[in-house]
């Protein structure tokens, strides 16, 4: 006997395919789409994991913890390459120039915490004995003494500061410039840090070595002596 197959209206079979699918209400990003709208666009693509990789590798050479390498930017700052380095055991540091008032900010990365009781207790820019004063703005510390100012972040287990001479630099640039902080990606890890890859050895010019023969030595003696 053959047996015919029953078909469902299609006002019956429309809303069993939507579900069937995970199709979503008109509008509504779900929540993968509301987790990446959350996250913060980067236009120097995702960080280098601070484990592993060649921000590692370049950190561990010059002694400095991966974890605490950090990058920023500034409206007509450049970084002074030669100012890239560690910070006491294992932080980091570095310098940013102004190519027309050569006026300085300092990126300075180390472990520790800095709260409303311990602020005042740190000096700026590493100068000890001066007074320094705390303000707090959002979830940094905007902090003065000794001539300089200085923007601290606490961040999990270390704190990122970038300071500059109070009269070089305006507070709303080294405010931007310590927001702007972050973990570098490759391209920004390549271009901060130096290669572990050793320079090629130069070959040394001798000059006794006559352009002939087997290359030996010319031992030539004068007449004489």
């Amino acid at each position: 006997m053959i047996r015919h197959a029953r078909v469902l209206p299609v006002l019956v079979l429309a809303p069993l395919l939507l579900t069937a699918c995970g199709s979503e209400k008109a509008g509504d990003p779900g929540p993968s789409a509301s987790a990446s709208a959350a996250a913060p666009a980067s236009a120097a693509g995702p960080a280098a994991d601070p484990g592993t990789g060649e921000l590692a590798s370049r950190a561990q050479a010059m002694g400095v913890a991966p974890e605490l390498v950090y990058v920023t930017e500034a409206p007509g700052f450049t970084l002074a390459q030669q100012s890239v380095g560690v910070l006491g055991d294992d932080g980091f540091s570095a310098t940013w120039v102004d190519g027309e008032t050569n006026a300085l900010l300092r990126l300075a990365v180390d472990r520790g915490t800095i709260t409303a009781d311990t602020c005042p207790e740190q000096p700026v820019g590493d100068l000890s004995g001066e007074h320094t004063t705390c303000e707090r703005d959002g979830g940094a510390w905007y902090r003065t003494g000794a001539g300089r100012h200085e923007y601290a972040l606490p961040e999990e287990g270390h704190v990122v500061r970038v300071s500059a001479e109070t009269d070089a630099v305006p507070r709303d640039v080294l405010r931007a410039a310590a927001l702007a902080a972050h973990r570098p990606d490759a391209a920004e890890t390549d271009a901060l840090l130096p290669s572990v890859e050793p320079a090629p050895a130069t070959p040394v010019e001798r000059g006794d070595l006559p352009p002939f023969g087997d290359g030996a030595p010319d031992n030539h003696v004068d007449v004489g002596g």
